[in-house]
């Protein structure tokens, strides 16, 4: 999240009208630049570990990206015109290279560095290929290749002119991670590449994070952004956004941890949010993240086995790395700090600026420090900032730059292997390897030799190896060949690993696109699989149902649902799979025996579907919907009224206003008993037309809010149903010994700044609630925070609480909840009640829009 320069005067003067005492207060010294030798006396790292130097100025200079090729000779993307002054004259000049780092001698300490390429503008990616490597700088993706072998590029090729194409490096496209599945994947970014039949092939897929990605074992990608530490997509790339009718509220950028807190050992003056109060402690050191970036998912044994598949994130401004533990938890991934209090890796010189890692072929974990005073790009500077950095001489020097290594004690350096010379067989043998850098490697390597001799050994690993991730690895190493045959993939689906199996359903999805008898085999195969699957396997059968005929996807998801519906992530993946289909499965439900009775996790997804059918707008469908609605008897039956509640919260969202022609008034219309207030009755009729009533579609919106926030409240009620419903119930009535009333509630009704630190932030009891005292245990002690949504989607929530169950209340922007998080940075514990209203006390008054 970032705030345009003029709100940080703004905020400077309206805000903080102690400012100068809070500069004072914090003011320090000049810190002058340290050699490698001192520098590496600043660090302190977890017990059991130690910091080694592996290159520093002038063999490196600004690193920001690094990564290790086949042969293990290091990468390095250097920045070197970052910032030349405070700010940023000169950033234009073609200042930026990629170097190739080598250790000669193997002692661990690199010797030689060969200049790949240069004059670049500001590059911030790397992807290695065969001969040569993707480079991302300022408007432009290059192929370049290196045709001699001397390790310098002789060919640059224009891949993407649109790639990067905002050119300011905190926010625009970087990354280049090449996946399991044999696409590049970039943060900050909605495009992925790939090398098919000889030709580069861009294809879009979500967008993700902000500097850095990474993946797991299985494939997840890990990204997040400067204010929220970790973030992971549940499903693999391009599935849940495949249904333009569904907005999916799970599964894509999913937070793994709220936790921000952050432990310097040295005080952190010189942020660039330090002005705001609670962002530094009375040490002056940074509480919580404010410039996360690069995580990486540790997929190495060198470390003791309870750091594998840790995530390690960089806080460049709290000259520190951070250590996650990530645990499944049933379908979806949590992280935790294992260590409350102190840092993986900090260091006492403010210069020791983590911005990338990587491991290497030896398993340790190596770290990009660009080593500087200022890190902060000159668009975002501050007043507070500038001043910080200009007193205390952070400015200069530049173009520094070091690159540490992180080993067990007693560690000692060997000899990179050279995979570039390894032989085919040897190769497919390193696919099951312990450590994924040799694993992911092999893959690629395969994948670029194109050897037709390996695909039956490949076939012969993927049926019996003894290793589930060298299986996988030899999956998705024919895949990228394209030697893919259904018949091995059909005889996975009975595997015993549950990856393999979900993984075989993945990419039966193409044969069976193509080849109506692939198809229907899959169909049955997916039928007997949805009788008895576990979450994990209903997850990707819901996903894979779209490939197959109606009626066959049809009784595959309404089992799935069936079974599996209180998870919030199945229903999405359900409904990616009906795009125009939502009405078939809709009819379908209205008549099946296991949805006569009524539980929430059915009434969530009817309704959903309702919200998908009423966005899709076909006029026949809605007639057939209303037609569904209408008859003699009043509405008692639970889905009529989820269905009515759920067109009509989503009629003021609709482009079909008086567009559906009917022969004559409904008779639902005239029912008296219908659950909907006159304004919510009358923005659903509008939808229809019939002899003598013809709406005025010139003035759409009804009671209080705006055609736009119509909008926001009907995406606010879909994700209130995904994350709020289950403490706060369906109706805002509260649920007993979890969470209280919405519904009347000052709370709800009153500031939407305060509403939106209660979100933020989270609120621990007790509260009263129009007039009753709440408290533990009829309600949590605590409600968690929801940080890790973004600024829209919190906004859509608020404007939908504020609104609803007759609640009547302005709607809430994005730019009020954006400046919110903005102003109560560092604010890492739950409010109370008292506390939270004194807090208000001191803001100003709002500004009315």
């Amino acid at each position: 999240m970032r705030i345009p320069r003029l709100f940080f005067y703004l905020l400077v003067i309206l805000i903080l009208p102690s400012y100068s005492e809070v500069q004072n207060g914090l003011q320090e010294g000049p810190s002058p630049p340290k050699s490698p030798a001192e520098e590496a006396k600043t660090f302190r790292v977890e017990p059991g570990f130690q910091v080694q130097l592996v290159a520093a100025e002038p063999l490196v200079q600004d690193p920001v990206v690094i990564t290790f090729d086949e042969d293990g000779r290091l990468w390095v993307v250097e920045m070197r015109g970052f910032m030349p002054d405070i700010d940023g004259n000169g950033e234009e000049q073609p200042l930026g290279r990629i170097s190739i780092l080598e250790d000669l001698d193997a002692d661990g300490t690199m010797d030689k560095s060969t200049l790949y390429l240069d004059s670049l503008i500001l590059p911030r990616a790397l992807g290695l290929v065969k001969g040569g490597a993707l480079v991302a700088e300022n408007h432009a993706l290059w192929l370049t290749q290196d045709l001699d072998g001397d390790l310098m590029a002789d060919r640059k090729v224009l891949l993407d002119a649109t790639y990067a194409r905002i050119g300011s490096p905190e926010h625009t496209d970087n990354g280049l991670l090449r996946n399991v599945d044999n696409w590049y994947y970039s943060a900050k970014s909605r495009l992925r590449y790939r090398l098919q039949n000889g030709q580069w092939v861009r294809d879009s897929t979500e967008a993700r994070g902000q500097w850095g990605i990474s993946h797991d074992e299985q494939g997840r990608l890990f990204y997040n952004y400067n204010w929220s530490q970790l973030h992971a997509d549940l499903v693999p790339p391009n599935y849940l956004f495949r249904n333009k009718h569904h907005l999916p509220s799970t599964g894509i950028d999913h937070g793994l941890t709220i936790d921000r807190k952050v432990f310097p050992i040295r005080p952190n003056p010189a942020v660039n949010r330090g002005y705001i109060p609670g962002t530094l402690d009375a040490e002056g050191k940074l509480l919580e993240f404010t410039a996360a970036c690069s995580p990486l998912v540790f997929q190495s044994t060198l470390f003791p086995q309870a750091y594998r598949g840790n995530v390690f994130v960089c806080e460049p401004a709290g000259n520190l790395i951070k250590r996650n533990v990530v645990k499944e938890v049933g379908i979806e991934l949590q992280a935790y700090d294992p260590n409350p209090g102190r840092e993986f890796m900090a260091s006492t010189d403010e210069r020791f600026r983590p911005v990338h890692t990587a491991v290497g072929p030896d398993g340790a974990l190596y770290v990009a420090d660009m080593y500087r005073g200022l890190i902060q790009h000159g668009s975002y500077v501050t007043p507070y900032l500038r001043e910080q950095t200009l007193q205390r001489q952070l400015v200069l020097p530049i173009q520094r730059g070091r690159i540490w290594r992180i080993v067990p004690e007693g560690w000692v350096p060997t000899r990179a292997p050279r995979l570039s010379q390894a032989s085919t067989p040897a190769l497919v043998e390193r696919l099951a390897h312990a450590d994924g850098w040799h694993r992911n490697t092999a893959q690629r390597l395969l994948v670029e030799r194109n050897d037709p001799a390996v695909g039956g050994t490949l076939r012969k690993v993927v049926q019996s190896g003894s290793s589930e991730l060298g299986r996988f690895h030899a999956l998705w190493t024919l895949e990228g060949l394209g030697w893919l045959e259904p018949e091995l993939l059909f005889g996975l689906l009975t595997d015993r690993s549950v990856l393999l199996q979900t993984t075989a359903l993945r990419l039966l999805e193409n044969p069976a696109r193509h080849d109506p008898a692939t198809r229907i085999r899959l169909e049955e195969k997916m039928l007997t699989l949805a009788q008895r699957a576990s979450a994990r396997q209903a997850l990707q059968l819901a996903l894979s149902a779209q490939v197959l005929s109606p009626e066959a996807a049809t009784t595959i998801l309404i089992k799935l649902v069936t079974d599996h519906g209180e998870l919030p992530l199945i229903r999405d993946a359900v409904l990616s799979s009906l795009e125009h289909r939502e009405f078939s499965l809709l009819q379908t439900i209205w008549t099946a025996k296991a949805w006569e009775t009524a539980d929430p996790a059915k009434e969530i997804f009817l309704e959903m579907l309702t919200a998908a059918i009423m966005k899709k707008g076909d006029s026949q469908e809605l007639r057939a919907l209303l037609a569904l609605l209408t008859t003699p008897e009043p509405t008692t039956d639970w889905k009529e009224k989820v269905v009515l509640t759920g067109m009509a919260i989503q009629a003021g969202n609709s482009t079909a206003m008086g567009k559906i022609s009917l022969e004559s008034e409904p008779l639902l219309f005239k029912k008296n008993n219908l659950p909907l207030d006159g304004g919510r009755l009358e923005r659903l009729k509008r939808l229809f037309s019939w002899p003598g009533y013809s709406p005025d579609t010139s003035s759409v919106a009804v009671a209080t809010l705006s055609q736009e926030a119509l909008r926001q409240f009907a995406l606010g009620r879909q994700k209130y149903l995904v994350t709020c419903v289950g403490c706060h119930g369906s109706d805002g009535a509260g649920v007993s010994r979890l969470g209280p009333p919405l519904s009347r509630s000052e709370w709800v009704l009153g500031d939407d700044r305060r509403l939106s630190l209660i979100v933020l932030h989270g609120l621990e009891g007790p509260l009263e609630v129009a007039g009753k005292q709440y408290d533990a245990p009829e309600i949590l002690p605590v409600m968690p925070a929801h940080s890790t949504l973004d600024d829209a989607g919190i906004a859509a929530i608020l404007t939908y609480i504020r609104n609803e169950w007759g609640n009547q209340a302005p709607a809430v922007s994005g730019r009020t909840v954006a400046t919110t998080r903005h102003t109560t940075q560092g604010r890492v514990y739950p409010w109370n009640a008292p506390e939270l209203n004194k807090h208000m006390e001191t803001l100003p008054l709002p500004t009315k829009p």
